[in-house]
């Protein structure tokens, strides 16, 4: 094989090992909105329905769900969580409730958060949050349209 052969065999093993890489994280990454493998920032979505506050979770009491971790404040909200995590887990995968409405992924921020009929909404930020909230019901009906094949996308407005 001459030197030019070697170089393409090279080039092509190297970009089939990086496209394996991405592939393999793709299928390891859940379905939450995630930072540095950890769902919703780290705060402890029992507590946000259950307090009606943003606190964040300790590591000690981290637990999984569909592919995604998170973490909570004590032991008590891990186990509830655990039990029943439809009923905690945040709606959209996490992420902004008024972006989905409008058809893309947004990050949020943790103390910008409603409880709507039991369920956990989050937003971007607080002025984000007022939008949202004017118009809260045919927003939450838009975003659960949108959310199938907003739920598919990749890119994420940070």
């Amino acid at each position: 094989m001459n030197k030019f052969c070697r170089q393409v065999t090279k080039r092509l093993v190297y970009a089939g090992l990086a496209l394996t890489v991405a592939t393999m994280n793709l299928a390891v990454a859940g379905e939450f909105n995630e930072i540095d493998g950890v769902a919703i920032r780290g705060y402890d979505p029992v507590a946000y329905i259950a307090e009606q506050k943003a606190i964040a979770g300790k590591v000690e009491f981290t637990g999984v769900y569909k592919g995604s971790s998170f973490r909570f404040k004590d032991s008590a909200n891990r186990e509830a969580f655990l039990a029943n995590p439809e009923k905690y887990a945040p709606q959209f995968g996490g992420y902004c409730a008024f972006g989905v409405s409008r058809g893309y992924k947004a990050d949020t921020a943790p103390d910008a958060f409603s409880i709507v009929d039991g369920k956990l909404f989050l937003n971007y930020n607080g002025e984000v949050k007022a939008t949202w909230t004017k118009d809260r019901d045919a927003l939450i009906g838009k975003a659960e349209a949108n959310w199938p094949t907003v739920a598919k996308t990749t890119k994420v407005i940070r």
